[in-house]
C-alpha cells in the first residue's frame, strides 16, 4: 500500500509503552543543532519565520514531482511525464503556501529558468533509477516513536521500498551534490535516524539506506546494523541533553560554517554583528508536540 503525507506510522514498541514524553525531535532539527545551536534556537525556540530559499523550495518541488510520478502506471513514468508534473505541482505548492511566490518579486530570480532547473534535476533522477521498475511500498511516510528515555522521534521518509522477501530500503532524495568522503557521516545521520525509528516501530533493521543526489547524479548506499542504530540512539539522546543544557543556561552558541552563506538570520547573529532577541518564556526546548510536523522542511532538500 502507498501512503501520502496524510498517513503515518506511529505505533510504539513494548520498550516505550511506559515512557513519559520528555521532548520531540526530528532529524532536521537535530541537524540544525549539530550545525549551529543558535540556528536551532531561532527555528525551534524563537520560531522566527524564514524567507523561502530558492534552492530549498526547488528541492521541495522536485520531491513533490517524484512522489506524484509513482501515481502513474509504471509504463508512463517517463522523463517527459515528470517534466509535465512540474507546473501543476508548483501551482499546488503556491496555493498551499502563497509566500513561496514572493521569491520572484524582485525580478532577480527568473521563474522560468528556476522551473527549468527543477526539470533538469528530474532528468538526472532518470539516470540513477528507472521508476518503471519500482513500486514503492510507501511515499512521504510520517513515522513517530518514543524511546525508552521518553524522547519522541519523528519525521517523514521520502520513500520506502520493500522487497518480496520483506527486506526494506529507505530512500531519500537530495537536490544538492553528494558530500565529500569526510562529510558522509553527517549525511548519513538523517538516514540512520529514520532507520532507528523504523527499527523501534517494526522490530527489523532496514536492509539498506540510499541517498539519491540529483545535484551531481550520485547514489550513496549504506547497510546499517543494530550496533549502528544503538549508536545513533545514544547520539540523539546526547543531542537532546545538550539542547536541554542550552535551554537551562541560555547559551545558544553560534557556529560559523558554509551554511552561513544562505542563513536567513545573519542580522540577528553575533557572527555578523547582530544580537539575538530575548529568549521567549518557555520551558520545553523541543519541537512543538501538540502541532503536526511540517510535511517537508525546506532546508532538508539542499
Amino acid at each position: 500500500m502507498t501512503t501520502t503525507e496524510a498517513d503515518s506510522v506511529t505505533q510504539d514498541t513494548d520498550h516505550d509503552d511506559q515512557a513519559t514524553v520528555i521532548g520531540t525531535l526530528s532529524p532536521s532539527r537535530a541537524g540544525d543543532f549539530m550545525t549551529c545551536p543558535l540556528l536551532y534556537r531561532f527555528r525551534v525556540i524563537d520560531r522566527i519565520p524564514e524567507r523561502p530559499a530558492p534552492a530549498a523550495v526547488r528541492g521541495t518541488l522536485v520531491h513533490a514531482v517524484l512522489e506524484r510520478l509513482f501515481d502513474l502506471p509504471a509504463g508512463d513514468r517517463t522523463v517527459a511525464a515528470a517534466r509535465e508534473l512540474v507546473g501543476p505541482q508548483w501551482e499546488r505548492l503556491v496555493a498551499e503556501t502563497p509566500e513561496l511566490a514572493t521569491m520572484f518579486d524582485d525580478d532577480v530570480l527568473d521563474q522560468g529558468e528556476w522551473l527549468a532547473q527543477a526539470g533538469r534535476l528530474l532528468e538526472v533522477y532518470f539516470t540513477l533509477e528507472d521508476p518503471r521498475r519500482l513500486e514503492p511500498a510507501e511515499r512521504e511516510l510520517y513515522v513517530e516513536t518514543v524511546l525508552s528515555s521518553g524522547l519522541r522521534l519523528r519525521g517523514y521518509v521520502d520513500r520506502l521500498d520493500v522487497a518480496p522477501t520483506g527486506e526494506v530500503r529507505v530512500v531519500d532524495y537530495k537536490t544538492g551534490t553528494a558530500p565529500r568522503a569526510e562529510f558522509e557521516r553527517r549525511a548519513l545521520f538523517q538516514m540512520k535516524f529514520y532507520a532507528l525509528v523504523l527499527w523501534r516501530l517494526r522490530g527489523t533493521v532496514p536492509r539498506q539506506l540510499q541517498l539519491v543526489y540529483l545535484g551531481n547524479g550520485e547514489l550513496l548506499r549504506y547497510t546499517p546494523d543494530e550496533a549502528d542504530l544503538l549508536a545513533t540512539e545514544r547520539m540523539v539522546e546526547a543531542l537532546w541533553r545538550a539542547i536541554k543544557r542550552a535551554m537551562e543556561t541560555g547559551e545558544w552558541r553560534h557556529r560559523p560554517s558554509r551554511i552561513c552563506e544562505w542563513c536567513d538570520h545573519k542580522r540577528r547573529c553575533p557572527e555578523f554583528g547582530g544580537t539575538p532577541p530575548p529568549l521567549p518564556d518557555i520551558t520545553d526546548p523541543g519541537e512543538p508536540a501538540d502541532a503536526p510536523p511540517p510535511a517537508r522542511a525546506l532546508a532538508d532538500d539542499v
